[in-house]
């Protein structure tokens, strides 16, 4: 059973008199140095003098410097900078100033996990994933709740390792929500399977073959992105807030019928070999050897021309031309 901590078993205090330095200002990075802010902790954020966030980092009332002014500056060093880019920033800019007592921290445990960075042994390195998009955790924190964290340590040099991640997460606002204890492998393991196999390559090669089945047997693509695409938001939504069990509950009878007959007949025996084999190759190492020599030797040459082709898609075309005509979209 997976352990679960609550703000009643964090002591913040043991950030008292330490500085955070938070690398990068995006998605995760804007809200935990926010939400660390707010809750009284020292907070610094590093980045590229160039970087379009310095000015908005500044006007939300936080310190800014670069990089490696954060990286020395911090007593704790929060990498919230992309997977293909965290090696090389930690080997030139963040390494060197590691000394013995500093704590390096993670939101996603690939580097580490994957050995692109290999942290000196006298330091804690930690990890504190909130499970949930950047603006969530901020806008939650701002309602007085949270979102709910992983917790892992890789290295405990002070013995205090986990006890400093549980500070972390408690300042971030996840003890209000619960704090769930793993490790680095199976975090980053169960992250890139469930993004591959059923949340991104899963789900829309599904929603795009449905699609492209409708619009090949005659029906308009206006009727199929709806039936196939724009309709899927809200059965997932059901799900979000009560399972399967609520969806079931609110869809028709033969919407669930439908369910439990045919299921099983598209997610075949051959489709749980194949996600084997891709948690496999995820397991071995072949998938991010993979991302890592496109992202950084390959010049990203195969990733953005499926990226334009995707784009370029009757799917994403109709979706584009129906979005127009749904006002609650416009916010």
């Amino acid at each position: 059973m997976i352990k679960k901590y609550y703000d009643t078993d964090c002591n913040l205090g043991l950030l008292d008199g330490k500085t955070v330095s938070i690398l990068g200002y995006g998605s995760q990075g804007h809200a935990h140095a926010l939400n660390l802010q707010d809750s009284g902790v020292n907070v610094v954020v590093g980045l590229r003098k160039t970087s379009k966030s310095w000015k908005e980092a500044e006007e939300a009332g936080l310190k800014v410097m670069e990089i490696e002014d954060a990286a020395k500056a911090g007593d704790f060093v929060m990498m919230l900078v992309p997977d293909e880019s965290a090696a090389a920033i930690y080997k030139t800019q963040v390494e060197k100033h590691m000394k013995e007592g500093d704590v390096l921290m993670f939101a996603h445990g690939f580097n580490i996990h994957y050995h692109q960075i290999v942290p000196a042994d006298y330091i804690d390195v930690i990890m504190v994933a909130p499970k949930g998009p950047g603006h969530t955790v901020r806008s939650q924190y701002l309602e007085g709740k949270g979102v709910p964290s992983l917790v892992a340590v890789y290295q405990d040099k002070s013995g205090k390792a986990k006890d400093f991640g549980l500070a972390y997460a408690c300042g971030i606002g996840a003890g209000r929500a619960g704090i769930l204890e793993t490790s680095f492998k199976e975090e980053t393991e169960t992250d890139l399977f469930g993004e591959q196999a059923v949340l991104c390559g899963g789900v829309t090669e599904l929603m795009k073959a449905g699609f492209e089945t409708l619009v090949e047997a005659g029906y308009e693509p206006e009727m199929a992105y709806f039936e196939c695409i724009h309709e899927m938001k809200l059965i997932v939504d059901l799900i979000n807030s009560g399972g399967f069990e609520m969806m079931r509950y609110s869809i028709s009878n033969t919407a669930e019928y439908g369910d439990y007959r045919t299921g099983k007949r598209l997610i075949t025996e051959d489709t749980r070999a194949e996600m084997k084999k891709v948690l496999g190759e995820i397991q071995d190492g072949t998938f991010a050897s993979e991302f890592i020599q496109e992202f950084n030797a390959g010049g990203q040459a195969k990733f953005l021309s499926t990226r334009r082709k995707e784009s370029d898609t009757l799917l994403c075309k109709v979706g584009k031309e129906l979005r127009k005509m749904m006002s609650w979209l416009k916010k």
